[in-house]
């Protein structure tokens, strides 16, 4: 994807139309000022998904982390038959109080 880079003044001059272009190319857009790179504007949903994919980039990277240091972790066998356990207690309690 090719960069999308305008002169700060383009944002003082045409907001609604720099926002248009982040909503709608899904893209950051880069500002310079004095022909230097200065500001990146995008809009809301490209922020809050780029968020969400660097808060779990690092929940991987810690689990990476721990792994490599040794701590224990879960097969796939295991895990799956923890959480059906609290399937099943969920349920029992469930009932019980149904």
């Amino acid at each position: 994807m090719q960069p999308i880079i305008k002169p700060s003044s383009e944002l003082r001059k045409n907001y609604n139309n720099i926002a248009e272009i982040c909503r709608s190319s899904k893209a950051p857009v880069f500002l310079t000022r004095n022909g230097e790179g200065d500001t990146v504007l995008m809009d809301i949903e490209t922020y809050s998904r780029r968020e969400e994919e660097l808060a779990f980039a690092f929940k991987l990277l810690e689990a990476e982390r721990s792994w490599a240091n040794g701590e224990k972790g879960y097969s796939v066998d295991e895990l799956e038959a923890a959480l059906n356990e609290s399937i099943e207690q969920g349920a029992k309690e469930g009932a019980r109080r149904g």
